[in-house]
């Protein structure tokens, strides 16, 4: 059957792929505009596949919280270009695949991928016609949740830091965004101390060792010293033992039990674009 300009418009407007790109998939499909939309979800699938060994390094990082504040989410949709990852269409589209995961709360990335996009497409399929669209490698690269009595976010100008911070009960706008803000500027690794993973502390331990023999220290002060190292990390390191960064003179923890003596934090959730 003959392909007119305006099957091949109505096919770009529904699924955004290039002009040829539509032509060429209701020309194969003899003008079946659902085999045509599956025919570019393969085109797309194709060139993801082609693009594996591409590093997506780029991207827009979000944060987003329900209604009642009892959960977040934050989510990073990354791309390969800085072009891509500024265009006003592919951040509408990361803004959508965290709605989603907001609304849903999948357990994991391959669940959110899962999960319907609209009514006939899945949160994956949709990535795959993006890749078609786009031609870049387009993934989800980080995807947790942040779920607690209190929830706040915050993503930092330019889309390419996000932060979920829970608390054991409700704050004021203005502590919930301070401390967020904190944990965006400060990176901590964990919450509190017996937060951090027994591998980071024997990395931490081991650089700690190294440095202190270096230094021509006695062998049997070198354990003692290392861990004062690793306390010194703890209090640069996680969250409710940095300086709060408004006030160095006072710890976050500090801060938290002069607002209430009972508040502290309970939940954790940052990514970064390096």
């Amino acid at each position: 059957m003959a392909i007119t300009a305006a099957d091949v418009n109505k096919l770009r407007q529904q699924t955004g792929a290039g002009m040829m790109d539509c032509k060429k998939a209701l020309e194969e499909t003899n003008g079946d505009f659902e085999a045509a939309i599956d025919y570019l979800r393969k085109k797309g699938a194709k060139v993801a596949a082609n693009r594996q060994d591409r590093d997506a390094k780029e991207g827009v990082v979000l944060s987003k919280t329900s209604s009642d504040n009892k959960n977040a989410v934050v989510v990073s949709v990354n791309c390969e270009t800085d072009f891509v990852a500024k265009n006003a269409d592919f951040i509408s589209f990361a803004e959508q695949i965290a709605k989603i995961a907001l609304e849903k709360n999948p357990a994991n990335i391959d669940a959110l991928k899962a999960l319907p996009f609209d009514n006939n497409v899945t949160v994956g399929d949709k990535f795959m016609e993006q890749v078609g669209k786009i031609g870049e490698k387009i993934d989800i690269a980080y995807y947790q949740i942040a779920a607690a009595d209190f929830v706040a976010s915050y993503i930092h100008p330019g889309n390419r830091l996000a932060v979920a911070v829970g608390f054991n009960k409700p704050v004021s706008a203005e502590v919930a965004k301070n401390i967020a803000m904190q944990a965006a500027a400060m990176a901590p690794v964990a919450i509190d101390k017996d937060d951090v993973d027994s591998g980071t502390i024997e990395r931490e331990l081991e650089i700690a060792r190294e440095q202190i023999r270096a230094e021509g220290k006695p062998e049997d002060m070198v354990e003692k010293i290392a861990q004062g190292k690793l306390n010194k990390f703890y209090k640069e390191s996680t969250l409710l033992n940095q300086e709060y960064f408004i006030d160095n003179k006072v710890s976050v923890r500090q801060f938290l039990q002069s607002v209430d003596k009972d508040l502290t934090i309970t939940a954790f959730k940052r990514y970064s674009l390096s």
